[in-house]
C-alpha cells in the first residue's frame, strides 16, 4: 500500500515555493525526477525517477530506493549489485517537481556499465554535422558482467 499521508497536499504557488509543508508533484505517470550526486565530490552519479513509495521509503530507510519505467517496478539501488546509496540530504527544487540526493555511494559506482558515473560521455560544443560523443572520466570501477552474474532481468542497481 502506498502512503502519500506524509505529503502535504499541493496548495497555491506561494505555499509550494515558500511553505514548510513537502509537496511533490508527481507527473502524469505519477514519477518524479531525482537528480543524484556524491556528497563528498559533487559529482552527477545518476538520474533517476521516484513514485510516491519509492520517496517515501528512501525518506524511511535513509537509502536511496527509485522506480523503474522501463520494468514498472520499484528498486532499491544496490539490490542486485551491493552499491547502496547511503542518503546524506534530500532537497525538492522551488516548485517540487525534481528532488536532489545528495548521498554516500557505497561501492565502486552507481552506474551499471561499470563506471563510477552515469555521466561517462560528453557532447563537445561548436560540433557541426553529426554529433559525436567524447568519453570522460570513462574508466571502469567494476566488472558489471560479474556484478550482476546470474541477475538477468534484474535491475542493474
Amino acid at each position: 500500500m502506498t502512503e502519500t499521508s506524509s505529503y502535504s497536499p499541493r496548495g497555491s504557488t506561494a505555499e509550494v515555493e515558500e511553505g514548510l509543508g513537502f509537496a511533490p508533484k508527481f507527473d502524469a505517470d505519477g514519477l518524479v525526477t531525482a537528480v543524484v550526486t556524491d556528497t563528498t565530490s559533487g559529482d552527477v552519479l545518476m538520474v533517476a525517477h521516484m513514485n510516491a513509495e519509492a520517496l517515501r521509503r528512501t525518506v524511511q530507510t535513509g537509502e536511496a530506493w527509485y522506480y523503474s519505467r522501463s520494468r514498472k517496478a520499484l528498486w532499491k539501488k544496490g539490490e542486485s549489485s551491493g552499491h547502496v546509496q547511503r542518503v546524506v540530504e534530500l532537497r525538492t527544487d522551488c516548485d517540487q517537481d525534481a528532488l536532489w540526493l545528495k548521498v554516500e555511494q557505497h561501492g565502486p559506482g552507481a552506474c551499471h556499465t561499470g563506471r563510477r558515473s552515469c555521466f561517462y560521455r560528453a557532447v563537445p560544443l561548436g560540433q557541426t554535422g553529426a554529433l559525436r560523443l567524447e568519453f570522460r572520466n570513462a574508466d571502469k570501477a567494476f566488472d558489471p558482467d560479474a556484478v550482476y552474474a546470474g541477475a538477468a532481468g534484474t535491475p542493474k542497481a
